[in-house]
């Protein structure tokens, strides 16, 4: 096969134009905010599952409150029920019975009030720790928003690199010649690497350094000949400074 050794030379730009799109192609699926969103992602369910936990604690110490409140209230609806009998009754077998209940009353209502301070303080307690645990959650969605706006600005870099890359691909192979072309593209689909320079007697696709009949081969080829690594099967393209004239 033939072709200029121009249009060879414009092989260069175009391997290294879609060299780049490579490289922009693995940055895109290999994003390190998309490893810091997956941890992000991961706190943050952690966060949410203790979170979870921590307000049924709260519920609980609250329903523990709400019924000691009730069984406080009963009590002293009772006391207020014996203290208006007690004032309106004259028999002595009667007072004597009001106010021994009166009296086991108000030991109730003393233990009652008693276990109401302790569970007042558990439910401040367990408010304060979800409401910590809250704050790390909304710090963690804080981060979660910055990554993700990290990630978008880098796909939308990458995104308008490619856009300017594929531009300049489309009007540099819209002139190459086009068995050239298409040898270059089989060969790329195969290894990534249409086309390298050779230099110093050596291959930039597979860095083989051709040496004996290979090397020999290629200085005696005619320069509008297009030549193959004998390794890599890649176009090697001669230019001025791969020494050979």
């Amino acid at each position: 096969m033939k072709a200029p050794n121009a249009e060879q030379k414009k092989l260069l730009e175009l391997q290294q134009i879609d060299s780049t799109l490579d490289r922009l192609a693995h940055r895109e699926k290999n994003l390190p905010e998309n490893a810091l969103l997956r941890e992000a992602a991961a706190e943050r369910d952690g966060i949410v599952s203790r979170l979870a936990t921590e307000v049924g604690a709260v519920e609980d110490a609250e329903a523990d409150l709400g019924r000691l409140e009730s069984d406080a209230a009963t009590v002293a609806a009772r006391m207020e029920r014996d203290e208006q009998r007690l004032q309106h009754t004259s028999s002595v077998k009667d007072v004597a019975a009001l106010e021994s209940e009166l009296e086991s009353l108000r030991g109730r209502t003393a233990v009652l009030e008693e276990q109401q301070l302790d569970v007042m303080q558990t439910v401040e307690d367990a408010r304060g720790v979800a409401d910590g645990t809250h704050a790390e959650g909304v710090e963690i969605d804080a981060r979660i928003t910055e990554i993700r706006s990290q990630i978008q600005t880098a796909l939308d870099d990458i995104a308008a690199e490619r856009g300017t890359l594929a531009g300049t691909r489309h009007a540099l192979t819209e002139k190459l010649d086009t068995e050239l072309l298409e040898a270059y593209e089989k060969q790329r689909a195969k290894t990534g690497i249409g086309a390298a320079h050779f230099r110093a007697g050596t291959c930039g696709g597979c860095t083989m350094s051709l040496t004996g009949q290979d090397l020999a081969n290629v200085r005696a080829a005619a320069l509008d000949d297009v030549v193959r690594c004998p390794e890599c099967n890649c176009i090697v393209v001669r230019t001025e400074e791969s020494g050979l004239w």
